[in-house]
């Protein structure tokens, strides 16, 4: 009997690139937020106001990643429910590409507005500094709990909305370029989509690696659209 290892077996399940299952995703009911804080680049406070969307209650998954793509390209290789890493912006918007051709969606990454008001719980915000809670370690893999690599998926507590590893695991692309302040978004306060051009792409939420600090709500980072590492990933937004 020829033996056929873990890698040629996930390569053969029935998930075709002619048809993915759809990603689970929640409805975030839109309203009006203090987005920011008093810290660094996180600056200045000021409020948005947002249409409703859909988020995807996890990262997206080595086994979705690949069930597009046909490869794998993260250093944590389960094949089934680590969220992939080591993806670029420009990677992840290929891959969104793909996967809306073939799911016949509109698939999207979100904006860094529709990110934090989801990470904070939306309109059921408690108010916690991570997403969920006020102890970073219950709802993130960071440096002090993670063992230095990415876990699976949906392990830890859910915030209020039911979103889980917004915080920690890996950091999560945003559509937005990135901006040292929020100065330049401020008379685009509905539905801001940041600035118009730029240099580097955002990032939220921290990853494996990150201390609590930057496993927030608020916490920004910001990486060339080019750039790939195993901390960083992605979650799936979409319109309603």
């Amino acid at each position: 009997m020829n033996f056929i290892s873990p890698k040629e077996l996930f390569q053969r399940i029935s998930w075709s690139k002619n048809s993915v299952p759809d990603p689970e995703m929640i409805q975030v009911n839109g309203g009006t937020f203090l987005m920011g804080s008093n810290e660094n680049d996180e600056t200045p406070i000021h409020e948005v106001e947002l249409d409703s969307f859909l988020l995807g209650r996890f990262p997206v998954t080595q086994e979705f990643w690949v069930a597009v793509e046909g490869n794998n390209p993260s250093a944590f290789k389960s094949y089934k429910d680590l969220p992939v890493e080591s993806v670029s912006f420009e990677n992840v918007m290929d891959f969104i590409q793909k996967l809306n051709k073939i799911s016949g969606k509109n698939y999207r990454l979100p904006t860094e507005a529709e990110w934090e008001y989801a990470a904070r719980g939306g309109a059921r915000s408690s108010g916690y500094p991570h997403s969920g809670s006020h102890i970073a370690e219950e709802v993130a893999w960071l440096d002090a709990n993670s063992n230095r690599k990415t876990h699976p998926v949906g392990l830890l507590r859910p915030n209020e909305l039911g979103f889980y590893d917004l915080c920690g695991n890996v950091w999560e692309w945003c559509s937005d370029w990135y901006d040292d302040e929020y100065r330049s978004d401020l008379k685009f306060r509905k539905n801001p989509k940041g600035p118009d051009f730029g240099t580097f792409r955002v990032l939220r939420g921290g990853s494996w690696s990150s201390t609590a600090a930057k496993c927030s709500v608020t916490s920004r980072f910001s990486y060339s659209g080019d750039f790939r590492n195993n901390c960083l990933g992605f979650r799936l937004a979409m319109d309603i």
